[in-house]
């Protein structure tokens, strides 16, 4: 049985971090991502991180987050005392405000008037964490309880209608809170609040920055790889990517990249992938052609979670073979971004299974190799920044995401090479035309879904009876949420006559305006 040894191989240090610590709040991993914006990093733990940790690490600042629970439910989530008493300036959100009153002799009750959305923040008294801040100013509110007794030590210094006690402080102790939510767009001075916090407070320096990671990197893993080799699964997908490059300056020709095409992938994109890193970066890559392979496997298979555990069983069969080829392999180059850590860290409970996600994650459990996750640290917005300081081309960074299982999850029933190709050619005409309209980086995701649904139509004399192809494009900051872009009508007539006119086997194409929620954004 093959195992993996090292789960978090490459592990930065810092200098000086932010210590987030989450209670369940649904904008915990906005608030480390507008701390890293303001480039200072950040951590996001469980409420329950140990507190001899944090001594340990010594954060420069340590903010709570919000959640979803009273202070006073039953197996409400809490926090140590100790943690006030470390001499480390703290910031409250919400909930977290109402844990500081809770140990700090103050009171929390339900309130009459809950507050959700926005609300109008009157200043009583302008502190370091609302220093400059205009009155009057724009908050987001999201809560039910509120505090009604000031905790002991604290003073108030802002209001809005229904909140008498919206932000306290106690400067000498360097313990802050809010009520409302800084972190998110809908405050108007949110980034100020949170700098004030950064830089007043905390006395934070701005110095999280790409290329300095980009350094740091290449040292960690030129000091532990040496003259051994590491596999990299080079997908073309930009977090693949960008650790493919990152690792070649650390390890040369110690990096051997494997890309599997899957026969799912876009049009001609494996071959663009090839040339594009052999001949702009020198990368070893050895490809591989499994199209045949995957579907056969995937053969008269339907069922969207059975296709992905399929593709995903097989990348794992086709990738182990090819890396038991490499001699001297001892190391697994693999993209895991810190969202996917976050999750496990979650105080959210458990939550029912909407897809399976596939990607090189499930690689290192069938594996005798030493795992570097270089990325395990850092957003999908910073892995793109990385990619401009490597140099990957612009159009190639700003790609949209595509999913693990390919065109498998965008051929909505049975999967057969002629359903791919006539997707294949539809969607490259919807992308093509989209940067023709200069749209292309205004939208988050777009591409196309062939339906199991036939339609009559009419084209020149004779009676069709052909496919109908959906067409897919959202706005979305980071894929949690997402609303249907609005093209002009005129654009998505163009389209539709292109594709019904070039590609055989489509005579309907139909615009998805579902926003996410309820919908997801792929079908499958």
């Amino acid at each position: 049985m093959l195992f993996i040894l090292n789960s978090s191989f490459v592990k930065m240090t810092h200098t000086q971090k932010i210590l987030i610590l989450d209670f369940g709040s649904q904008y915990t991993q906005l608030i480390a991502r507008r701390v890293r914006e303001s480039k200072v990093y950040s951590e996001i733990h469980s409420h329950n991180y140990p507190i001899e940790k944090i001594k340990d690490e010594k954060p420069s600042g340590i903010i709570l987050s919000g959640g979803p629970m009273s202070v006073y439910d039953q197996d409400a989530p809490d926090i140590a005392k100790e943690i006030f008493e470390l001499g480390i300036p703290v910031l409250g959100l919400c909930y977290g405000l109402q844990l500081i009153a809770l140990h700090h002799s103050g009171k929390v009750e339900p309130a009459k008037n809950r507050e959700y959305g926005k609300a109008h923040l009157n200043i009583l008294e302008n502190d370091f964490l609302l220093n400059t801040v205009d009155d009057n100013s724009v908050v987001w509110m999201s809560h039910g309880d509120y505090i009604t007794m000031l905790p002991q030590g604290f003073r108030v210094t802002a209001k809005t209608e229904n909140s008498p006690i919206c932000a306290i402080s106690d400067p000498d102790k360097k313990i802050y809170g809010l009520q409302f939510h800084p972190e998110v767009v809908h405050t108007e001075q949110g980034v100020k609040i949170i700098n004030n916090f950064l830089f007043k407070i905390c006395k934070c320096q701005a110095d999280w920055t790409s290329e300095n990671f980009i350094n740091t990197a290449i040292e960690e893993v030129k000091s532990k790889v040496r003259s051994k080799k590491a596999i990299c699964a080079l997908s073309g997908g930009v977090d693949s990517s960008v650790a493919a490059v990152l690792m070649h300056k650390a390890l040369g020709d110690n990096l051997v990249c494997i890309h599997v095409d899957t026969g799912l992938m876009r049009k001609n994109e494996s071959e663009k992938i090839i040339k594009m890193f052999s001949e702009n970066f020198n990368l070893q890559i050895i490809h591989v052609d499994a199209t045949d392979l995957f579907l056969t496997r995937l053969s008269g298979i339907s069922d969207p979670e059975k296709k992905r555990k399929i593709i995903g069983n097989s990348f794992i069969d086709v990738f182990e073979k090819e890396a038991k080829k490499i001699e001297d392999a001892e190391f697994l180059i693999q993209g895991t971004l810190y969202p996917d850590v976050i999750e496990s860290v979650s105080v959210k409970g458990a939550s029912s299974t909407i897809k399976t996600h596939h990607n090189v994650g499930g690689l290192p459990e069938k594996m005798n190799l030493k795992l570097i996750e270089p990325f395990r640290e850092l957003f999908k917005d910073e892995v793109r920044s990385i990619g401009f300081e490597l140099g990957l081309p612009v159009q190639f960074i700003k790609r949209h995401p595509f999913p693990g299982p390919g065109l498998a999850v965008r051929v909505l029933g049975e999967i057969t090479r002629e359903r791919l190709d006539i997707l294949r050619d539809a969607d490259e005409i919807f992308i093509t035309e989209l940067h023709n309209a200069n749209i292309y980086d205004k939208i988050w995701q777009a591409f196309s879904v062939l339906l199991p649904v036939q339609s009559v139509g009419v084209m020149g004399d004779a009676r069709t009876y052909e496919n109908v192809l959906a067409l897919r494009a959202v706005t979305s900051t980071d894929g949690m949420t997402a609303d249907w872009f609005h093209f002009e009508h005129s654009f998505l007539e163009y389209v539709s006559n292109k594709i019904t006119r070039s590609v055989r086997g489509i005579n309907r194409v139909v615009y998805d305006i579902s926003s996410k929620p309820p919908s997801t954004i792929e079908w499958e």
